[in-house]
């Protein structure tokens, strides 16, 4: 069994340069599409790893969860994803590091590091 292609690395680069991207997501195949503005972090393992500052009621979080196959917006650039859990100590710490270096300064960084989020971390690969 081969394992699936990662993402290209440009586009990772690009993940590591920008502060934010949009995230597409829909609570079904027939329910209507929703954006939203996210924070996206890749790790020292080419994972890109994403969590909600609101908790699990976040409108985007709860549909990612319902149907997991979501677009990831980058500018005018878009990525074709699913959003799997990434519940294991290993991802968690890796995405609580990313925000901390990536974002950091920002108070925001706080709240998305914080106990409560830990258990929305999602990983974002292409499908």
């Amino acid at each position: 069994m081969t394992e699936p292609m990662g993402f290209a690395p440009d586009f990772l680069d690009r993940l590591r340069m920008t502060k934010t991207a949009r995230i597409e997501t829909r609570a079904s195949s027939s329910a209507p599409v929703h954006r939203t503005t996210i924070w996206v972090v890749v790790d020292d393992r080419d994972r890109v790893l994403i969590r909600t500052y609101l908790g699990p009621s976040s409108r985007w979080y709860r549909e990612a969860r319902a149907n997991p196959e979501c677009v990831l917006w980058l500018g005018r650039d878009s990525v074709l994803v699913q959003a799997n859990p990434a519940d294991d100590l290993d991802r968690i710490a890796a995405a609580s590091r990313g925000y901390e270096v990536k974002y950091a300064g920002d108070p925001s960084v706080r709240g998305m590091v914080a106990e409560a989020q830990l258990p929305t971390t999602l990983e974002l690969r292409p499908r």
